[in-house]
């Protein structure tokens, strides 16, 4: 054979595909037992190319995302934030291009007085889903009651979502100055921050916890936290003084 008709040969053999592959053995008479065996390497691999493309696809949104300023306050943690509204209006059109689906659902927590969000993210024959437990007794920082059940279910739900968007995307909020305005912890970092300043053991500690928070407000030119750190430090002094 010469060595145009082996690489033809060698190009038909590479381009047979499992289904082509079942067609001839059904027609060949092949047993139950090979027809399944064909079946499952075809499933195999439609599910392989599907995971492939959703890789590549997610590789190419994270790309193209950028970071998202804040664009709402916490009434009760004076924190700011960027909103579901937010996030959703700068990724949906990116995401969308790229043909994933986002579903969201709620589910049973094993956690007590908490909400699982469980988030399905698909595209063409492939999905992947996502969850996060989010507490939903209607506690506040402090331990008291300040909403209903109803509300702190619809709370978590709320926030369930909007921090399954940013961990699926790897999207960073209020990190950096993109406008022009003064920049921002994010709120988690506020949020973190702000409660260890508020449960210093004493005053010692107390001291070095606000140091490290009112820097990293410096370093973020956040005067509204810088001011909220130095309002927690003073009112925890006076407890422990």
């Amino acid at each position: 054979m010469s060595n145009t008709a082996l690489a033809k040969a060698n190009e038909l053999e590479h381009s047979i595909t499992p289904m082509q592959l079942i067609q001839s053995a059904i027609m060949q008479g092949a047993g139950i037992d090979t027809i399944e065996r064909l079946a499952k390497l075809q499933r195999e691999l439609v599910e392989y190319d599907a995971k492939v493309a959703w890789n590549e696809s997610m590789q190419r949104c994270q790309k193209a995302m950028k970071r998202i300023g804040v664009d709402a306050v916490n009434p009760q943690t004076k924190s700011k934030y960027a909103s579901y509204g937010k996030l959703d209006a700068a990724l949906r059109p990116i995401y969308g291009e790229e043909g994933f689906s986002l579903s969201f659902n709620t589910v049973d927590s094993p956690q007590p007085d908490c909400v699982r969000v469980l988030c399905e993210v698909a595209k063409s024959g492939y999905s992947k889903t996502y969850q996060i437990d989010m507490p939903a007794d209607g506690k506040g920082a402090k331990g008291g009651d300040v909403m209903t059940k109803t509300h702190a279910t619809g709370a978590a739900m709320s926030y369930g979502m909007r921090y399954l968007l940013k961990l699926i995307f790897n999207v960073a909020v209020g990190e950096t100055d993109d406008d022009g305005n003064l920049g921002s912890l994010g709120d988690e970092q506020f949020i973190g921050y702000r409660d260890a300043i508020d449960n210093s053991h004493n005053l010692q500690e107390l001291q070095q916890i606000f140091s490290v928070a009112y820097k990293a407000a410096q370093t973020a030119k956040d005067q509204s936290a810088m001011k909220q750190f130095i309002a927690v430090k003073d009112k925890r002094k006076m407890e422990l003084q």
